[in-house]
């Protein structure tokens, strides 16, 4: 029987406000073979990710099909402060299911999610804000430039800017960052091809971004997620999960998918290295601030940007189309010729 009322029934939730939330989704079943060195990278990547930041981050941490010692290593990390929220589910649901774990209660303004491999650099967070602030309608912003990432859901961009300078080719600021990512996916270097020029959008500030997004780390506007799916992703990893989840969301709610000229991130892989470490001890703890900012809302699009998406996709697919726009927008002869091969 029940006596009395409970004392929690009228108390408010007050719970800590944050502007960002990082959602960081762990897989490491075992600590052999792949998953050997799993949890000396992601220490890498959770402390990286609170020395640089600008901002006093709230990180979710889901772990999902991880084995016992890896759980409770990361219940000691959380009762150290590195963890604000962490939830341990004992099957393999997957990425983004894990994700989705975190991310459908989530009530910040914006939110990152990553990989448990990437080790932050400094300025990322304020590189990747100073890029909502210059675009008002950035729904996703990557701090990794990627090669070859121009076409891919922007068709909304090159739309709206088809006639206009504000959109051209230009050089890459570090083709050494593009380097170093195709490095950690296991390629022994980049061609000169893919790190030569990419599409450039520039702000009526004179900031700069480029086309594309990286869903590998990517921070988001907490309003593309009213797009998200009801149910959730059947794939544990890959299939269309990203794309559903991640990536159409930010097209739907009329976002532009943008990444920052520079890179503020690396993808590192399942097996730590050198310069990963000598990164790292170079980071220096930084005393959190706000942003003083008003950033507001994503507008509500008039017409569907998956609209426009398709509408750009078609076209690209007529060649003299797609040729007249890499000429308009600034690619020489031979650019246009690496362009088109693989």
């Amino acid at each position: 029987m029940r006596v009395g009322a409970n004392p929690s029934n009228r108390v408010r939730l007050d719970g800590e406000k944050a502007f960002h939330r990082v959602i960081i989704p762990v897989y490491i079943p075992n600590a052999e073979g792949y998953f050997q060195n799993a949890m000396e990278v992601f220490r890498l990547c959770l402390f990286s990710l609170h020395r640089t930041s600008y901002t006093r981050l709230l990180v979710a941490v889901v772990a999902n099909g991880c084995s016992d010692d890896v759980a409770d290593e990361l219940r000691s990390l959380q009762k150290e402060g590195w963890i604000d929220e962490l939830t341990i589910v004992k099957e393999g649901i997957g990425k983004i299911n894990s994700v989705l774990r975190a991310l459908r209660t989530a009530e910040e303004p914006f939110i990152t999610i990553t990989d448990a491999d990437v080790l932050f650099d400094v300025g990322w967070e304020q590189a990747v804000m100073g890029v909502f602030r210059s675009f008002p309608l950035a729904g996703a912003v990557c701090p990794v430039p990627v090669f070859r990432k121009n076409f891919d859901l922007t068709g909304n961009i090159w739309l709206r800017y088809l006639f206009s300078n504000k959109l051209k080719y230009e050089k890459v600021l570090e083709p050494e960052g593009m380097t170093a990512f195709a490095k950690s996916l296991g390629w022994l270097y980049l061609l000169d091809r893919y790190k030569d020029i990419v599409a450039t959008l520039t702000a009526p500030d004179g900031k700069k971004a480029l086309l594309g997004c990286s869903h590998f780390v990517a921070t988001y506007r907490r309003e593309v997620f009213e797009k998200l799916p009801r149910t959730n992703s059947e794939f544990r990893i890959r299939g269309n999960s990203e794309l559903l989840y991640t990536d159409l969301p930010v097209i739907k709610r009329g976002g532009y998918r943008l990444t920052t000229t520079r890179n503020h991130a690396f993808h590192m892989g399942n097996e730590p290295e050198p310069w990963m470490y000598e990164k790292f001890e170079s980071l220096v703890d930084r005393e959190k601030s706000t942003f003083n900012d008003q950033f507001g809302t994503l507008p509500t699009p008039l017409i569907s940007h998956i609209v426009w998406q398709k509408v750009f996709k078609r076209l690209l697919s007529y060649r003299h189309f797609h040729l007249w726009l890499l000429r308009h927008k600034g690619m020489t002869p031979q650019q246009i010729e690496d362009h088109f091969t693989p």
